[in-house]
C-alpha cells in the first residue's frame, strides 16, 4: 500500500481548550502538515472541497499549488472535487495548472458531493447532481485527452474548438471516483476503467466492502482486467503509545466532531470513540491495533491506497505531527511489509 494525508479544513474551536485559529494560521497548518508528511516518507496529501462553515477548503487547487511549492516527492490529491457544481472547463485549466506547478503529481478525486451548501452557492438543482456529474467528467475527460474540443450538454454553454491552458504536465492527471455510499458512482468509475476511493469513515467496514466488492464485479462486467481495478480508502487515525491512552487523549475530539455533524449522509452510528475503534472504522490505538486494523480493513477491501484523516474538533498541530511521526515510524513499515505496494506511481 501507499500511505496519505487528507483535511478537509475545517477550522473550529479546539475541543479540549477552546482555542480557534485564525483562517491564515489555519490554512499555514495546512501547508506545514504536508510538508511533515511528506520529510516523514508518506505518499500523499489530499485537500477536500467544501463550501460553507466551519470548512475553509472552497478553494482546493489554491492550497495544493502552495504545498506544491513547498514539496518535491509527494502525491497531491483532491479529497474530493465536487464535480457536480463546477464548471469542467474551470477545473481542467485549474488542476492542469496545479499539475505543471507540481511537475505531475496531481491525482484528481471527483465526487458528486453530499454537502447541502453548493447547490444554493452556484445556483445547481440538487436532484440533477448524478447528471450534472457524469456530463461534467465526459467533458472533463476529453477537455485533457483532446484538443480543440467541441461539445454540447444539458447543463452548460456549448464549446466549439476548445483547447483549455495549460494542458496537464505529461499526461491527463489519474481521476479517482469518491464515493462513500452511491453504487451509482462506483458504476461510472467501472464504466470508464478509472479506480475508486471509499470514505471509510462513518459507516460499517461492511457497507464500504460491499460497495468495493460492487466496483469489481461491474469493473469485470465492463470487460476490465480484474487485477487493474484499483482501490483507496480513507479513515480517521489516532495513534499513541497505548490503546488506553489514544482513546483517552482523542475522545473528546473524536465525540465532539461527530457531535457537531448533523448532515444527512454524513453521521454516523459510531457516536462514542470506544464503540468507532472497537466496531467502526476509526484506527484508534496502539500502533499493533492500527496495523491489525488496517490490515483487517485490507483483507476486506482490497485497497491500494490508505489516507488517514488527523484533524478533529480543533486537535492541536503539535499532536497531529505526533501522531503522523509515530505512524510513520510504527505503523507504516509493518503495513508496507504486510501489504506490498500495487501503485503505479514513480519513487522519488
Amino acid at each position: 500500500m501507499r500511505f496519505g494525508v487528507m483535511t478537509l479544513i475545517d477550522n473550529v474551536p479546539d475541543a479540549v481548550s477552546g482555542r480557534l485559529l485564525t483562517p491564515h494560521r489555519r490554512l499555514q497548518e495546512v501547508v506545514e502538515l504536508a510538508v511533515l508528511a511528506e520529510e516523514l516518507g508518506y505518499d500523499a496529501v489530499g485537500v477536500g472541497e467544501r463550501h460553507g462553515p466551519p470548512f475553509l477548503a472552497s478553494s482546493p487547487a489554491t492550497v495544493l499549488g502552495a504545498i506544491a511549492a513547498r514539496t518535491h516527492r509527494i502525491r497531491l490529491f483532491t479529497t474530493v472535487t465536487v464535480l457536480s457544481t463546477l464548471d469542467p472547463v474551470r477545473v481542467a485549466e485549474e488542476y492542469a495548472t496545479v499539475d505543471q506547478l507540481s511537475g505531475g503529481r496531481l491525482e484528481l478525486m471527483i465526487g458528486k458531493g453530499n454537502a447541502p451548501e453548493p447547490w444554493a452557492l452556484f445556483g445547481r438543482d440538487p436532484a440533477d447532481r448524478y447528471d450534472l456529474h457524469e456530463e461534467n467528467y465526459e467533458l472533463l475527460h476529453r477537455l485533457w485527452s483532446e484538443e480543440k474540443v467541441t461539445w454540447s450538454g444539458r447543463f452548460r454553454p456549448p464549446l466549439t474548438d476548445a483547447t483549455t491552458l495549460p494542458r496537464p504536465y505529461r499526461r491527463p492527471p489519474t481521476v479517482w471516483h469518491g464515493s462513500a455510499t452511491s453504487e451509482r458512482s462506483a458504476d461510472f468509475a467501472a464504466v470508464w476503467g478509472d479506480p475508486l476511493f471509499t470514505a471509510n469513515v462513518i459507516q460499517p467496514v461492511a457497507d464500504y466492502a460491499r460497495l468495493i466488492d460492487h466496483y469489481r464485479e461491474r469493473w469485470a462486467e465492463y470487460g476490465h482486467d480484474p487485477s487493474a481495478a484499483l482501490v483507496g480508502a480513507g479513515g480517521t487515525l489516532y495513534v499513541a503509545p497505548s490503546d488506553r491512552a489514544a482513546r483517552e487523549e482523542f475522545a473528546p475530539y473524536y465525540e465532539a466532531a461527530v457531535a457537531a455533524r448533523d448532515v444527512p449522509g454524513n453521521n454516523t452510528p459510531y457516536r462514542r470513540l470506544d464503540d468507532a475503534a472497537a466496531h467502526g472504522p476509526a484506527l484508534v490505538g496502539s500502533p499493533d491495533r492500527v496495523i491489525d486494523k488496517i490490515l483487517q480493513q485490507h483483507a476486506a477491501y482490497g485497497h491500494a491506497v490508505q489516507f488517514f484523516g488527523v484533524e478533529s474538533a480543533g486537535l492541536p498541530f503539535a499532536r497531529k505531527a505526533e501522531v503522523l511521526r509515530l505512524a510513520a515510524d510504527q505503523v507504516l513499515p509493518a503495513l508496507r511489509k504486510e501489504a506490498p505496494d500495487t501503485l503505479p506511481w514513480d519513487r522519488p
